[in-house]
């Protein structure tokens, strides 16, 4: 019996965008495999480094470089970090994408031959895209995992217990705060609650418990966190003034708008339990810079936050601060198994029917 076909489709923004070319539109766009297949992608902004039968490969706007003998990636705008077998180096982002590896590292380290916990992960610390890149963490504490926000970072510990630190000013640290933690300190709020999965997106951060749970806090500008978005709720008014020829609105009192205004969530500085339709178990959670996207136990895939460049996956740019599940992986009989956002995009593999 031949074994189930799988395929990795792409939602938002494309390298060739980012170098100023016409891109594909909105998506979906299949990722192009070859006959080696794709096992992983790890995505930046301006291109994407993907795993296949081969090996790694690096592809930009018309560009694709092997990147012989190395088995992971963590990149960046600035840098790019590949881990292999004897240790982990990191070239500036001009060099990776032309595959020119053979120049001199912005920084090396070597690593003992057994295999390790994934990238950002190293032995006795993490590794970050930019310098000084490596940090060590703090002795006994065991991590299972380890991800990277634009100012934050979030460990999913031996137990199940999430540690965070760095930057807090949006509630990305989930300690009830606004405030900066330079070692991992425990989110409070989750203990006694194992976790099986972490995410950082750009300011906000989730979780997934071994129950299927999910938990998202921190900024909430875009509609990331699921919750009620002051921006997003103007922005549609403002579409259906736009469309309301010229009827005039009575404006509000000064009481209506401070009502209105409570029940929008800007910055949730406390994990808080996203109630999924119909109550729907998470497998697995990733963020992009301002948006977020879910796996559940059926395969179906939900979006939500930023969508200026498609990067939901509804067929359009718009933002929403409501989960959505994306019509067109049902549609098509596809079942997502993976979920890896970008910045301004959104990577997902799929079983074909």
């Amino acid at each position: 019996m031949a074994a189930p076909a799988r395929s990795w489709l792409v939602f938002g923004f494309s390298p060739e965008e980012a170098a100023g070319e016409p891109g594909p539109g909105p998506g979906p766009w299949r990722l192009e495999a070859g006959p080696e297949g794709i096992f992983r992608v790890w995505p930046a902004w301006s291109y994407v480094v993907v795993e296949t039968g081969a090996g790694l490969e690096v592809r930009s706007a018309g560009l694709r470089r092997r990147l012989p003998g190395w088995a992971e990636a963590l990149p960046s705008e600035t840098h790019l970090v590949l881990r292999g077998p004897a240790g982990a180096r990191a070239w500036r982002r001009e060099a990776a994408v032309r595959g020119a590896l053979q120049d001199e590292p912005a920084w090396s380290r070597a690593l003992p031959p057994e295999p390790g916990q994934p990238l950002p992960l190293l032995p006795g610390g993490f590794v970050t895209p930019r310098p000084p890149f490596f940090t060590a963490l703090p002795a006994g504490l065991r991590a299972r995992r380890l991800v990277l926000g634009t100012e934050h970072a979030l460990l999913l510990g031996a137990a199940g217990e999430v540690f965070t630190w760095g930057g807090g000013r949006h509630g990305q640290l989930g300690h009830g705060l606004l405030e900066s933690e330079l070692q991992p300190r425990l989110v409070e709020a989750l203990a006694g609650v194992p976790m099986q999965a972490v995410a950082a997106g750009g300011w906000h951060s989730a979780s997934v418990s071994e129950a299927g749970d999910l938990y998202m806090w921190g900024w909430n500008e875009s509609g990331q966190l699921a919750l009620p978005s002051k921006a997003l709720a103007q922005e549609r008014a403002q579409n259906e003034d736009t469309g309301a020829g010229n009827t005039k609105l009575m404006p509000c009192s000064r009481e209506q708008s401070a009502a209105k205004d409570a029940a929008f969530i800007s910055i949730q500085a406390f994990p808080a339990l996203l109630d999924l339709p119909q109550d729907l178990e998470v497998t697995a959670v990733s963020c992009g810079s301002r948006h977020t996207a879910v796996i559940t136990r059926g395969g179906e895939l939900y979006t939500w936050g930023w969508g200026k460049y498609g990067q939901l996956g509804h067929g359009n740019n718009i933002s929403s601060d409501q989960a959505r599940r994306v019509e067109h992986l049902v549609a098509q009989g596809l079942r997502a198994e993976k979920v890896v956002c970008g910045p301004w995009t959104t990577y997902i593999c799929v079983l074909e029917p």
